[in-house]
């Protein structure tokens, strides 16, 4: 063996050793599943082999001028519906969802999302630090001027190290409102009149910024209105008000229960639960 043959041989071990040593790189994203007119994909985040769960996101890409829905889409159009059954080595995937945006056309006020987003995912494995094997079954709806079903199917097997699509998925947690109680948020919120539909003021801090506010009920059932901003606050201070319209058939308007609150300023969201007594 020459010369040039042994330092061959010792270039391609070396090779291998180091492949063998470096970390394992993470699967960055599924195959997308189409339809004419938006996608769906799996993005990994940058996880390593310590943590107790694993980063990762619902994509959907639209396409111009289509848009999708929050987990209440408001007046009109249906929430995303996530299905994980048949994953592998899953015990639990939590989806949570970035703030969304206030849309108003003919068919009145819906929430939601234009041109694209991720919904971040926190999975939480049945044993550490084995593979896991995400599959995704999504329904949910794109809507121009109509509304138009959607689905798609598809899976991830993850592993330790970086990701490509971390940025993103960064960018997606950072829009995910982080959850304050009533006082730290400095929200009120109180029935002011006493109607069949009561009003309810929501007194809140003015940031300086634009500012939306959205309204949950305890339940999926609820369908309340999106909340509007009103005059007369005094300095430092924001108004909105809306009715106890879009309750569940036989829930009293005019008995306690929980409201969750979205406050949206610029590009900084919280959330906030309290009671309406």
């Amino acid at each position: 063996m020459d010369v040039r043959q042994k330092l061959t041989i010792a270039t391609l071990a070396a090779t291998a050793a180091l492949a063998f040593a470096a970390p394992a790189r993470a699967a960055d994203a599924s195959l997308w599943a189409d339809d004419s007119r938006s996608s769906v994909r799996l993005i990994a985040g940058t996880n390593s082999s310590s943590d107790t769960r694993l980063r990762a996101g619902v994509e959907i890409k639209l396409q111009p001028g289509w848009k999708t829905y929050w987990r209440y889409p408001g007046d009109s159009g249906v929430p995303p519906r996530f299905d994980f059954s048949g994953s592998d080595n899953v015990l639990r995937a939590r989806v949570v969802y970035p703030a969304p945006h206030l849309f108003t056309d003919e068919t009145g006020n819906s929430l939601g999302y234009k041109a694209g987003v991720i919904f971040p995912i926190q999975i939480t494995p049945k044993q550490p630090g084995k593979p896991v094997t995400l599959k995704l079954k999504i329904d949910y709806a794109v809507c121009e001027k109509l509304c138009i079903p959607a689905e798609g199917k598809t899976e991830l097997t993850f592993a330790t190290g970086d990701s490509t699509n971390d940025a993103a998925l960064v960018a997606a947690e950072a829009m995910v409102p982080k959850p304050v109680s009533a006082t730290e948020a400095g929200l009120s919120a109180r029935r002011v009149t006493n109607a069949a539909k009561p009003l309810v003021d929501v007194d809140l801090p003015a940031s300086g910024k634009p500012t939306a506010l959205f309204v949950e009920g305890p339940s999926a059932e609820w369908a309340l209105p999106i909340p509007m901003a009103a005059q007369g606050a005094p300095a430092g201070r924001l108004h909105f008000g809306f009715e106890l319209d879009g309750l569940p058939p036989g829930v009293d308007p005019k008995a306690p229960f929980e409201l969750t609150f979205t406050v949206v300023e610029g590009d900084h969201a919280i959330e906030v639960k309290t009671h309406l007594d």
